[in-house]
């Protein structure tokens, strides 16, 4: 039976908005998985539990998109794994984009962007903030 309430994108996104990090774990088999969805990826359960996330992480791959200055400069792109096992894309801020290395442990930071929260990650231990 599917839980009740809004779905797990809406919550994750209300999360978001008070200042949280979660990501979606599965009821049925535990483990996570993002993005956030009604089905489990990996059992096809659709109850599913959106539990605090670490926020630590490991830097999988990463490109860098090439931009103008005047349109903001080039930016980081990267999969994160995520230390409860999911993987997201998001990017790294706190160096240079071109610096964003393959192994790079990281640590999430919700920032504002358009309004709306986002995360993106820094590397952990300081480096860079």
């Amino acid at each position: 039976m599917a839980a009740k309430g809004p779905g797990s994108e809406r919550q994750w996104r209300d999360a978001l908005a008070q200042g949280r990090f979660t990501v979606p774990v599965c009821d049925a088999c535990g483990r996570a998985h993002f993005f956030p969805r009604v089905i489990c990826p990996h059992c096809g359960s659709n109850t599913i539990t959106m539990q605090p996330a670490s926020g630590r992480g490991t830097v999988y791959s990463t490109t860098v998109l090439a931009r103008k200055p005047d349109e903001g400069g080039d930016l980081n792109i990267a999969m994160i794994d995520l230390a409860e096992g999911a993987r997201m894309m998001s990017r790294v801020d706190g160096i240079a984009p071109a610096a964003v290395a393959i192994g790079l442990e990281v640590e999430a930071r919700i920032v504002t962007e358009g309004g709306a929260p986002v995360v993106v990650f820094v590397p952990a231990g300081g480096e860079g903030r």
